[in-house]
């Protein structure tokens, strides 16, 4: 099993075109399964600072 940041919230915010559930854009939604490992975990990594940033949005 692949870990995975989704959190089944969905929704593209499009001034930044980062999805307001998990951070990602659509593109690293996309691609995510053929990320290594540790792609996977320094994309993570950004993710709390994306979505800081759409809560101040």
């Amino acid at each position: 099993m692949i870990e995975s940041p989704c959190n089944k919230v969905c929704e593209i915010d499009t001034p930044t075109g980062l999805c307001r559930g998990c951070g990602r854009t659509t593109l690293e939604i996309a691609v995510w399964t053929q990320l290594s490992p540790a792609a996977r975990r320094a994309l993570m990594l950004q993710l709390p600072v994306r979505l800081k940033l759409l809560e101040k949005a």
